[in-house]
């Protein structure tokens, strides 16, 4: 028995949902990699390197996937961890400092997540693949 014409296999559709779990882990990875390091170097030059890299990562997902969910999943799994680390805790400390290179990380990379989802779904999402 097969399944009907133009639908995945039970197999594909498995292996499908554990890359799109990848996804977003590589995103939230990426967050919480950037949350920590983001300040290091001259100025915030490391902190808009790691907002290309979002927005390549979200731009490359999608095309690899051909789909929305591509290209924004690494984009929520970053929004997730680099927020939640963004909150100050009870005893006051905070990971991301109110500075010039917090911001650039948490607005340019929030821009860059909606710009790589964006541009993947643009580019690529919206072509049908091949059966």
């Amino acid at each position: 028995m097969g399944t009907p014409q133009g639908q995945p296999e039970p197999g594909q559709r498995a292996f499908a949902a554990v890359g799109y779990i990848v996804l977003f882990v590589l995103g939230a990875l990426q967050g919480f990699i950037g949350s920590f390091q983001y300040s290091r170097g001259p100025g915030p030059l490391v902190a808009i390197v790691f907002d290309v890299v979002l927005f390549a990562t979200c731009l490359l997902a999608g095309w690899g996937t051909r789909t929305l969910g591509g290209g924004l999943l690494p984009a929520v799994g970053w929004i997730i961890a680099s927020f939640v680390l963004s909150m100050p805790r009870a005893n006051g400390s905070v990971i991301i400092a109110n500075t010039a290179e917090g911001k650039w990380y948490l607005y340019g990379g929030s821009l860059a997540a909606l710009a790589g989802a964006t541009a993947a779904f643009t580019l690529w999402a919206r072509t049908r693949r091949p059966r």
